[in-house]
Parts: structure tokens; C-alpha cells; sequence
């Protein structure tokens, strides 16, 4: 009997793994996952760029998941920029882990020097990085954020200029 309790636990742990990742849009091309995450002008988008191997990215999550639970004037999307061969075995982990609820997309492209500058024209690739969008009115730091009240602080101050 604890045999089949073992496999009917192994098995829904693995289906709920299985759910988990079928709610992160994968992208092999920038150009995609532009398309894809901003599809309305009226949308502020809050767009974090970070990796789970980046402990600066980490730190902040926090304050983003904050800012999207808290701000609802905004869409927070955060981008991982980690490695594709690490996507089930350390993104998703690291997702369930951390009980991420914001929208977390994977951006596989590592021609960097191709879509770096559609972001920013200053963008060495340092990342945390967050790009704010609203229609035309565009955004970027390449920093991190200390706390959640500088994020808020300087999304509001970009929502009301």
C-alpha cells in the first residue's frame, strides 16, 4: 500500500512540475517574446531581465513580486535569461521554490548583440536589468534595486511623467 501512495505522490508531483512549465513561454528569438509580452499600448509593462544564477537578480525578486501583487497600475513580466539546458532542472525548480506569481517568460536567444540594443542602445548586458513600456515611452535601468520602495518609487515616477 505505501508503494502505490509513493507512486501516485511521485506521479502528481511530476504533473504539477508538468503544469508549472507549461505556464513559461519559452522564446528562441527576441523578436518572438517582444511580440508576444507587449501586446497592448494602454499597459504599463514592467520588464525585469535576470537569471537564477545572477545573485543581485535574485535578491530583488522580492520587491517585483511586490510590485506586481501590490501596483496594479502595472504588468510585471520577468524575463529569465537563463541557460536553456538548465530550464527544467534549475528555472522551473527555482519558480516553485520561490512561489514566483508573476508572468515569467524564457528568453533563449543568446544572439546578444542582435537584440541588446532594441532594448536599450546603451545596454552592455549587465543584467538585473528592468525596462519599462508604455506605448512609446520607454524606460531602462541596468541596476537592481535595493528595495521595493525605490522599484515602486521609480515606476511611479515613469507612470507620471
Amino acid at each position: 500500500m505505501s508503494s502505490q501512495r509513493f507512486i501516485l505522490a511521485l506521479f502528481f508531483s511530476l504533473f504539477c512540475a508538468n503544469l508549472n512549465a507549461q505556464k513559461i513561454a519559452s522564446f528562441d528569438k527576441y523578436e518572438d517574446l517582444e511580440k508576444s509580452i507587449i501586446t497592448n499600448e494602454n499597459t504599463i509593462y514592467v520588464i525585469n531581465f535576470w537569471a537564477t544564477w545572477c545573485a543581485p537578480c535574485v535578491k530583488e525578486l522580492p520587491h517585483f513580486e511586490k510590485l506586481n501583487a501590490e501596483n496594479k497600475n502595472v504588468k510585471v513580466i520577468l524575463v529569465s535569461l537563463d541557460f536553456k539546458d538548465q530550464f527544467e532542472t534549475k528555472l522551473l525548480p527555482f519558480l516553485e521554490k520561490k512561489n514566483i506569481k508573476s508572468e515569467v517568460v524564457f528568453l533563449a536567444d543568446k544572439n546578444y548583440n542582435d537584440w541588446l540594443p532594441k532594448v536599450d542602445k546603451d545596454w552592455s548586458g549587465s543584467i538585473p536589468a528592468t525596462w519599462l513600456v508604455h506605448g512609446n515611452k520607454k524606460l531602462f535601468a541596468e541596476r537592481d534595486f535595493e528595495n521595493f520602495a525605490e522599484l515602486n518609487n521609480y515606476v511611479n515616477n515613469f507612470i507620471n511623467q
